[in-house]
Parts: structure tokens; C-alpha cells; sequence
């Protein structure tokens, strides 16, 4: 559980706390669609590491000036990126794998 990186592993407040913000930004992250955080048996917001490295991400580019509406997009966009790019590397690691030229 503590190497799961998408444990729900902090509260709320834990996490405004280490990302040094607020816990309303927080809460608009999860508006803008960026994070969907666990809700505990309470209906608390529990989020995980993977989560926060997110949030991080998306508050450099607020304080950067970028809109956050625009950070949640890029965040989002190079989030996927990155897991096309693991898939893709994957998948010609396995036997049988076709080169391209």
C-alpha cells in the first residue's frame, strides 16, 4: 500500500499542506476534471501520490501565470502522452514485436 502511488493515502488538508496551496484550489482541481479523489466511508477527499505530483504540476503553471483551466488541460495532455509512450515502449519490448523502419 505505501509503495502504491495511487493509494488515496491523504487527506485534503495533508495535501494543501505539502503542496503549500489551499484547500479550495484543491477542490477546483477536482471541478476542472484534473483529479477525482477518493471519498472515504465519510465522503472526505482522499488523495493519492500520483494525484499530488499532478496538482503540483498544475499549480507551477498557475503561478506562472498560465489559467488553470489551461494548466488542467496541458497536465492532462502530457499525462497522456507519457502513457501512449509507456504503452508504445511496452509493446515493442515483447517477443515478436515488429520493427518499423
Amino acid at each position: 500500500m505505501f509503495g502504491d502511488e495511487n493509494y488515496p493515502a491523504y487527506t485534503i488538508g495533508q495535501a494543501a499542506e505539502m503542496l503549500s496551496t489551499t484547500q479550495d484550489f484543491l477542490r477546483r482541481l477536482d471541478e476542472a476534471k484534473l483529479i477525482n479523489p477518493h471519498r472515504s466511508a465519510g465522503g472526505h477527499r482522499r488523495y493519492s501520490r500520483y494525484q499530488l505530483r499532478l496538482a503540483a504540476r498544475v499549480r507551477e503553471m498557475v503561478d506562472q501565470g498560465t489559467a488553470l483551466e489551461a494548466a488542467c488541460r496541458i497536465v492532462i495532455l502530457e499525462d497522456q502522452l507519457d502513457e501512449a509512450l509507456r504503452q508504445n515502449q511496452s509493446q515493442n519490448q515483447q517477443p515478436g514485436a515488429r520493427q518499423r523502419d
